[in-house]
């Protein structure tokens, strides 16, 4: 598993309620091997001191680009170059909004110029906060720019709502950071190897305003796109319709239909050498889609549904093909249901998780079990971002030991 050792972290701090996470931040980092300077903005050393994050650190703490001591030497610029990895976590909605606009009117802002190490951003804030369009707007912009945004999560906050908008716990943030610390552009355990993702879900219209759909968020599969990049890979992200900035590193096929993401799909995986089908793709479409609206009726309507394409078995039955990953969505026998994918298919791996109201779909964490032909891993619950990472670890561990079977 890749670890953080004799890495240079220096983590930025700003002023969210998230910030009395940062302290366990720092303890983990360590704890990986990492060693770790901290940078707080005015308002996070409000809520949590400099001495806090200076005796679970070990270094001095910087608060402000009027330290004349460390000034004198030019200490941004030497901080700036110092760091293998900058992390701002909690990351507030202003700092997204600071960052995207390119301004240096605080310390942390200006280091996150100054650097050209790769730079990680765990945002958290209410949850309306971060479903602004401008938020929104910010994100994607950052993420456009190679900036890695951890999250947010999806639980209770401090203000007494639930929704998306909470930092990622410490340690979930911990095993991202080491896998992209040990990432480098053009190495990787799928160094080179165009990998074609597919998220989200799908929508078929019954009518020009109305559409049958699923709960899919796109999260895992954004993720699974993520990781993969982290490992060298060339990516390709074909995504259904969803809230969700572009990964770092990833160029996004945005479809609609389980047609448009049948021919994106068969376009890109002709030269593929890893096929990931995360997306929740509608089985069925409206026969007859209604070229107007429907309207109100007295009695019942029905509505007749054909097949959709399958896409995964259309990828899986190519020759050559790439290595085939499915997803297999489960309310009940996860496994068996699953294994009877794995196999009817003919699929190289599948990876399998319970879905239902309270797990699954639209949260940031998951439980996974991946199968394989005479094989499996349990890989527990976790961050989607945390799973996504092994996932794609096992998928390089199970290429490469089919090309030693061959060779042998």
């Amino acid at each position: 598993m890749p670890t953080l050792a004799g890495k240079r972290v220096l983590l930025g701090v700003s002023g969210g309620i998230a910030a009395y996470k940062a302290p366990d931040l720092v303890r983990r980092l360590r704890e990986q091997g990492a060693e770790v300077r901290v940078v707080l903005t005015a308002s996070a050393a409000r809520l949590v001191t400099p001495v806090t994050f200076q005796a679970v650190s070990g270094h001095p703490v910087r608060t402000g680009l009027w330290d004349e001591a460390a000034e004198a030497a030019m200490g941004h610029i030497e901080l700036a170059r110092w760091a293998d990895l900058v992390v701002v976590a909690p990351a507030t909605a202003d700092f997204l909004a600071r960052l995207a606009a390119g301004m240096a009117d605080d310390l942390l802002a200006t280091l996150c110029l100054a650097t050209d190490a790769p730079l990680v951003v765990a945002p958290a804030m209410n949850r309306l906060m971060w479903g602004h369009p401008a938020t929104q707007d910010n994100a994607r912009r950052l993420a456009a720019r190679g900036v890695t945004l951890l999250g947010p999560g999806i639980g209770d906050q401090a203000c007494g709502e639930t929704g998306a908008g909470r930092m990622l716990e410490p340690v979930e943030i911990v095993v991202t950071l080491a896998a992209l610390a040990e990432s480098t552009p053009g190495e990787g355990a799928l160094a080179g190897r165009k990998t074609v993702v597919t998220a989200g879900p799908t929508r078929e219209a019954l009518d020009p305003v109305r559409y049958l759909t699923n709960r899919s968020s796109g999260k895992m599969g954004y993720a699974v796109a993520a990781a993969a990049a982290r490992a060298g890979a060339e990516v390709v992200l074909v995504s259904g319709p969803v809230d969700l900035p572009a990964p770092a590193g990833v160029r996004v096929v945005p479809v609609e239909t389980a047609a448009e993401m049948r021919g994106a799909v068969l376009a890109e995986t002709g030269d593929a050498a890893i096929f990931v089908a995360a997306a929740a793709v509608a089985d069925y479409r409206p026969a007859h889609p209604a070229p107007q609206k429907i309207k109100k009726q007295a009695g019942e309507i029905s509505l007749e549904l054909v097949r959709n394409p399958d896409i995964l078995a259309e990828v899986a039955a190519a020759a050559p093909r790439p290595f085939v990953v499915g997803f297999a969505a489960e309310t009940e026998n996860v496994e068996a249901n699953a294994r009877l994918k794995l196999e009817g298919k003919r699929l190289d791996m599948i990876a399998a998780n319970r879905v239902g109201t309270d797990c699954g779909f639209d949260r940031e964490d998951n439980a996974l079990l991946v199968l394989w032909p005479g094989g499996r891993v349990d890989l527990g619950a976790g961050s989607k971002a945390a799973l996504a990472e092994r996932l794609v670890e096992l998928i390089a561990e199970r290429m490469r030991a089919g090309r030693q079977a061959q060779d042998s």
